[in-house]
């Protein structure tokens, strides 16, 4: 097997075990499927030789843990209020117009702070991956997005909305 159809062959034996694992971990079976294409692009994007099958699988599995791992930590997963604090019907108006203020306000900032801050909450990646996406140091993304966050939680400081501590707490 050469390393053009090693994804296509995993996919096609590993494909449901893998989506089953993504959901198990995850609770949604969305953010399952977006896992599985995450998991069998890196396969095929980065080929590597494995002994036999078994060799294939727990490597997919051990990915698929790691990304659904990576999907808890991030923002967007974090980025939910419980529904004991929701008192009335405006405050549910309230708290998705927040989160539509929130990317709005990380718009608003320096596009190299913004930059960082949505790549690392919104879409999970570390500082490493990061300064291999923007070309930079990671001495450097880390500052920037040390400085971003400050940025941010001073802008968030200012507000007087419903999960807007939360969101700081994190920052």
């Amino acid at each position: 097997m050469n390393n053009d159809t090693t994804a296509l062959y995993a996919f096609r034996k590993y494909g449901n075990t893998v989506l089953r694992a993504a959901f198990a971990f995850s609770g949604s079976y969305a953010e399952a499927e977006d896992i599985v294409q995450e998991v069998f692009l890196s396969l095929h994007t980065h080929p590597r030789p494995f002994n036999d099958d078994e060799h294939i699988k727990a490597w997919l599995l051990r990915v698929t843990i790691n990304k659904c791992k990576n999907l808890r930590r991030s923002f967007r997963f974090n980025m939910v209020c419980s529904i004991d604090d929701i008192e009335q019907s405006d405050a549910i108006y309230e708290i998705s117009t927040s989160g539509r203020e929130l990317r709005e306000q990380i718009a608003a900032l320096p596009r190299k702070y913004a930059e960082v801050i949505f790549l690392h909450y919104y879409e999970g990646y570390s500082i490493k991956e990061m300064s291999e996406i923007l070309k930079k140091n990671e001495n450097t993304v880390g500052s920037l997005l040390r400085r971003g966050r400050e940025k941010l939680k001073i802008e968030l400081e200012k507000e007087d909305e419903p999960c807007t501590e939360k969101i700081i707490k994190m920052l």
